[in-house]
């Protein structure tokens, strides 16, 4: 699926959700745009909660979400391919090498380039890990992972859990850097959560 030209733009709409315990959203309404927004808020105020939300990995009781037409209910497929949720947690699936994970999420996406995911890789010193099982890794290599392939696909909303937690200096440097690229920043609606500021250009911060 090629990219719209123009920007990105996520609209929640009376978004409901609730976990068995309590509620997390009722009636929320937001919108974001193109650029990065710095999402903040206290523990349990349902940061991770509404990345989730918005890429899909868990589904509301009630509301709509929207990236630019394509509407997540409605076409929860065409949605997926337009969206990336990037958290810390180790990758499911652990019977896979780190290559086969890779490749399973290239083909979600087809008009990934696997050559820029390959410089990803590099840059966060990967490559010597494509053979290895995907248990194997440690937190710290499984959080590099995500944010290679993150920064690889050709998506329109990209949602990022604390990205910066637990990285070496390196790797955080060259994190910022790829965020902080025009382009991107044109082309993407990126909202990330973070403690530490992000140091990144930022088109909004947004408090839950």
């Amino acid at each position: 699926m090629e990219l719209n030209a123009s920007s990105p733009t996520l609209q929640i709409e009376h978004l409901d959700f609730h976990f068995a315990t309590h509620s997390v959203f009722q009636g929320f309404n937001q919108q974001f745009g193109p650029g990065i927004t710095w999402l903040r808020g206290a523990n349990g105020a349902g940061k991770t909660t509404l990345l989730k939300l918005a890429g899909g990995a868990l589904l509301p009781a009630r509301g709509a979400m929207r990236l630019d037409d394509v509407d997540s209910g409605g076409l929860p497929l065409a949605y997926r391919a337009q969206a990336f949720y990037c958290g810390g947690d180790a990758p499911a699936l652990p019977w896979l090498q780190v290559h086969e994970w890779l490749d399973l999420h290239l083909a979600l996406y087809p008009d990934s380039d696997p050559a820029l995911l390959n410089d990803e890789l590099d840059a966060f010193s990967m490559m010597p890990s494509l053979q290895q099982s995907i248990t194997a890794l440690s937190l710290g290599q499984h959080k590099k992972l995500q944010l290679a392939l993150a920064l690889a696909l050709p998506v329109r909303l990209l949602l990022i859990d604390e990205p910066f937690n637990g990285l070496d200096t390196s790797a955080m440097a060259h994190l910022r850097a790829r965020l902080a690229e025009p382009g991107r920043l044109a082309r993407q609606c990126i909202v990330l959560t973070s403690h530490l500021a992000p140091d990144v250009p930022l088109a909004a911060t947004m408090e839950i």
